[in-house]
């Protein structure tokens, strides 16, 4: 029988898939579990130390496969107002319009945009959207595994990750001098991921 243009065509993509090690699996999506799962900051206070921080309220997912590894989609949504460093005055003041403005931005948004892997690390690179500027950011983290059931029969996923971003760049620009010099707080803030997914069923 003869092939036909299109059966060939077909043919010679799926070839041409296979021996550079391309695969077309289903990808599944996990849901962010907010209940075990860490989304940190810390950044540099009075030069000489520095203050940690989290958000408590966020939602995301990731839709990806599993056994090759391999990430389609990473969305997060986080409610800035969520803000807690563990000290009533200080979380007041970062929901002010001097830092995270909560009233007129009440959301923070990250929306990867490409996914590699570099050595044993995993790069994310997507947009950040904070005070209404987009920026791009890079997370450079782990994938720690998968529990295929735990107790409740649900299919778990861990992921680790860090990244970097200047808040002046978002305009998050509020500081103060110090008497011997410096300033109150870092330009340079540390995100910090520790992030457990539950499989959609």
């Amino acid at each position: 029988m003869k092939m036909t243009a299109t059966r060939y065509f077909a043919l010679l993509v799926l070839l041409v898939a296979v021996s550079s090690g391309e695969c077309w699996a289903a990808t599944e999506r996990y849901n962010v579990d907010a209940d075990h799962s860490i989304v940190g900051f810390s950044v540099v206070h009075m030069v000489i130390s520095k203050t940690t921080g989290r958000f408590t309220d966020y939602t995301g997912f990731i839709e990806m496969d599993p056994d090759g590894k391999t990430v389609k989609t990473i969305e997060a949504v986080i409610k800035t107002v969520s803000v807690d460093t563990n000290h009533q005055k200080r979380d007041t003041h970062l929901r002010s319009p001097d830092f995270f403005n909560v009233e007129k931005y009440p959301t923070m948004t990250y929306k990867m945009t490409s996914y590699e892997k570099q050595g044993d690390n995993y790069v994310a690179n997507g947009n950040l959207t904070l005070l209404g500027v987009t920026k791009p950011i890079a997370l450079t983290g782990t994938f720690n595994g998968v529990l295929p059931k735990d107790p409740m029969g649900n299919t778990r996923a861990g992921f680790s990750a860090e990244g970097k971003i200047n808040r002046k760049d978002f305009g998050m620009n509020w500081n103060k001098a110090l008497d011997n010099g410096g300033l109150v707080v870092g330009d340079e803030v540390t995100i910090r991921l520790e992030i457990e997914c539950i499989k959609q069923k």
